[in-house]
C-alpha cells in the first residue's frame, strides 16, 4: 500500500493538487471502517474546493505507524498522517507547525491539555485527532452480591477486592502491567497517588517519592494479598484483562470507552466511577490522544491547511466521535457532545477530559522511556520487587535519553 501513496498528481491534472492522507482505522469490522468516514468527508471537501483532491489510505493500528515511518524513510512522506506519534518527525524538521496550517479559530478550538501535549519545545506540531480518558469499571452483579459500593479511595478498593476474593471472584482487581499497555496503567496509578511521569516543569520524575509509594502499596496491599488474580501483573496485558472482564471474571479494572461495548456485547452489567485516589477521588485521570500531522515534503501547506480546517469543523469532529464512541478534541465539539450525551455513559468519560493528563508525547525520548516501562514496571509489584530501585533505573535511562536529544 505504501507504494501508491508516493507523490501527487501527474501530467494533465490541470494544476490540481492531490493531498495524500494516511489514517488509522478505528473500526472493528469492514462495516464500520474509518475508510467510510474519510471517503465521505473527502468527497464533501472536494465538492467545496475544486482543484484539491484527497487520496486517503486507511490502515490498521497494527500497521499504520510502521508504514508511515517507512514512507518517510524512503522519501515518500504523505502530506498528512493520522497516527499515534508525531514528536520524532517534528524533531527531524519534517512537519509544519500547526499555526502554519490552521486558521486561528481552528487552532484555538483544541482543548488545552490536548493542544499542549502536541507541542515540542512550546511549538505545536501534533494536532490531536481523537481522545480518550479512563474510569474504574466494576461488575455491578459481583458488587451487589457482595453488598459493595464503588470504591472512592485506595483503601476502599482494597476492601472491595478482599470481599470479592472471599466470594471466589477469579480476579478481584485486574492490574495489566504487561507490555501491551503498561504505560497507561502505570500513569493511572501514578496520578492517583499524586505523582506522574513528569514534574511541574515537564522534566521526567519517574522515581519520585509519590510514585515509589504508589508501587510499594500495589505490591504490598493488592498483589501481595492475592487480590489481582493468579497471573503476575507484569504478564497480564490489557486485551486479556478486558476480555476477562467481559466474561464476568473481573471485579474491577481501569478501562476506556471501548470496554463499554465489549462488556455490553457479552451481557456483563457494569458501572463506572472516577479513579480512586489515596484518600478520595484522584486529582487527575489519564488522557490519551492520537495525532494528525502535516509533512513538509510535498510543499502543500496551503491545501493541507484548508483541508484540516474542514476536518476540525464542529460537525466533522462530532460525527467521528459519535461514530466510534471516542471523545472530541475541540472545545466546540466537546460542549455540543456534553449537552447531547453528558448524561450517558460516555458523558462520564467526557467529564474527566478537561483535567486529564497525557503521556509526555512531545519528548522524542518518550518512545524509549515507554519501552523501558513496558519491560520493567511489572517487576515493581513482584514479591521481591523494589519499586524505588526499579523506578530509579527507568528514571536514569529516561534522563540519559532526554539529554542525548
Amino acid at each position: 500500500m505504501a507504494g501508491v501513496l508516493a507523490g501527487c498528481g501527474g501530467p494533465g491534472d490541470s494544476g490540481d493538487v492531490t493531498l495524500k492522507l494516511v489514517a488509522a482505522d478505528y473500526g472493528d469490522s469492514a462495516a464500520n471502517s474509518s475508510k467510510k468516514y474519510w471517503d465521505k468527508l473527502s468527497k464533501d471537501f472536494e465538492a467545496d474546493n475544486p482543484g484539491i483532491k484527497v487520496d486517503v489510505t486507511v490502515l490498521s493500528w497494527n500497521d499504520v505507524d510502521r508504514e508511515v515511518k517507512e514512507m518517510v524513510k524512503k522519501g515518500d512522506a504523505p502530506d498528512l498522517a493520522q497516527i499515534g506519534a508525531y514528536a520524532d518527525y517534528a524533531a527531524q524538521g519534517k512537519l509544519y507547525e500547526a499555526d502554519e496550517l490552521l486558521s486561528i479559530a481552528t487552532q484555538a478550538d483544541f482543548m488545552a491539555p490536548l493542544a499542549q501535549a502536541g507541542e515540542v519545545k512550546r511549538i505545536q506540531y501534533g494536532m490531536p485527532f481523537a481522545s480518550s480518558t479512563r474510569l474504574l469499571f466494576y461488575n455491578t452483579k459481583l458488587f451487589k452480591d457482595a453488598g459493595l459500593t464503588p470504591p472512592q479511595s485506595w483503601s476502599g478498593l482494597q476492601t472491595a477486592a478482599k470481599a470479592l476474593k472471599a466470594r471466589g471472584v477469579k480476579i478481584p482487581y485486574a492490574l495489566p502491567l504487561g507490555p501491551e499497555e503498561a504505560p497507561a496503567e502505570t500513569l493511572m496509578w501514578m496520578l492517583s497517588g499524586g505523582g506522574g511521569y513528569t514534574d511541574n516543569v515537564g522534566s521526567y520524575d519517574i522515581d519520585s517519592k509519590q510514585n515509589a509509594k504508589t508501587f510499594a502499596w500495589l505490591r504490598d496491599e493488592l498483589v501481595g494479598k492475592g487480590l489481582t488474580g493468579p497471573k503476575a501483573p507484569g504478564e497480564m496485558n490489557r486485551a486479556e484483562a478486558f476480555a476477562a472482564f467481559s466474561r464476568g471474571e473481573v471485579g474491577m479494572l481501569n478501562g476506556h470507552p471501548t470496554l463499554m461495548k465489549m462488556a455490553a456485547k457479552k451481557g456483563v452489567k457494569f458501572g463506572m466511577v472516577p479513579a480512586p485516589g489515596v484518600n478520595g477521588k484522584a486529582q487527575a485521570t489519564m488522557g490519551v490522544a492520537d495525532w494528525m500531522m502535516a509533512f513538509k515534503q510535498n510543499g502543500h501547506r496551503k491545501e493541507a491547511g484548508k483541508f484540516l480546517d474542514f476536518v476540525y469543523s464542529k460537525k466533522n469532529v462530532l460525527d467521528f466521535s459519535n461514530e466510534y464512541d471516542i471523545l472530541p478534541v475541540t472545545t466546540s465539539a466537546f460542549d455540543a457532545m456534553s449537552k447531547d450525551r453528558g448524561h450517558t455513559e460516555l458523558g462520564k468519560f467526557l467529564k474527566e477530559l478537561p483535567t486529564s493528563q497525557l503521556y509526555p508525547v512531545g519528548k522524542t525520548s518518550w518512545a524509549q522511556v515507554s519501552a523501558d516501562i513496558k519491560k520493567d514496571i511489572g517487576k515493581t509489584v513482584a514479591k521481591d520487587g523494589n519499586p524505588s530501585m526499579i523506578l530509579g533505573r527507568i528514571q536514569g535511562r529516561a534522563a540519559a535519553a532526554e539529554n542525548a536529544e
